[in-house]
């Protein structure tokens, strides 16, 4: 019904449609571009792939990547400009160790510069938020603009942008809804300079 809509305000001009179908985290979301055109009802029109990016560095993408494989979404492998940045997993022993790493984690990137985006599942983020201020770190939603950190629901994660990420169990986050691997994807391709992934369970990617 969106596709139809946006074609029929291009009935006599053109049309130009950007997008990632690795970031549709809807279930009726577009795994195909020949099923996008096809809905837009320009089925022969012409698809080209734009696969070198310069907002997420090399080693994060690269991660990222690994679950791309995985979505089923038809989509080639974006490579990175960019030979920086900084990628690091701390995977701990026990579920009960996690808060702890994850306080350790946001101590350590605000000890650089930049902004700090703490993403988890949704249903982990009260949580979290208790034992983030209750160790003293100045932690704040993704709308509060004047703190360094932000504790982000993965559900709000799209679109926003921070120096350092946390993802905090990314196995919480895939197993969260339909299109959680997904969700997933949107959530490691946040961070601008360094990704810091933080976990108990085994990794999906």
């Amino acid at each position: 019904m969106e596709c139809p809509a946006v074609a029929r305000r291009s009935v006599f001009g053109s049309l130009t449609v950007l997008g990632d179908l690795a970031q549709g985290t809807t279930p009726w979301a577009a795994r195909s571009r020949p099923a996008l055109l096809h809905h837009l009802g320009k089925p022969d029109a012409a698809v080209i792939p734009l696969t070198t990016g310069f907002r997420v560095p090399r080693a994060v993408l690269a991660l990222a990547n690994r679950l791309l494989r995985k979505l089923g979404a038809d989509v080639p492998v974006p490579r990175s400009l960019r030979g920086d940045g900084e990628l690091s997993i701390r995977q701990v022993a026990a579920p009960g160790e996690l808060p702890d790493a994850v306080v350790t984690a946001v101590r350590e990137a605000l000890g650089r510069e930049g902004s700090i985006g703490v993403i988890a599942a949704d249903e982990e983020v009260a949580g979290l938020r208790e034992v983030l201020v209750g160790a003293g770190l100045p932690v704040a939603g993704p709308e509060e603009l004047r703190s360094r950190v932000g504790l982000v629901p993965a559900s709000a994660a799209k679109g926003l942008e921070y120096d350092h990420v946390v993802v905090v169990e990314p196995a919480a986050i895939a197993g969260a809804e339909e299109r959680g691997l997904h969700r997933l994807y949107v959530v490691l391709t946040r961070a601008v300079s360094r990704l810091e992934v933080v976990a108990a369970r085994p990794l999906p990617f």
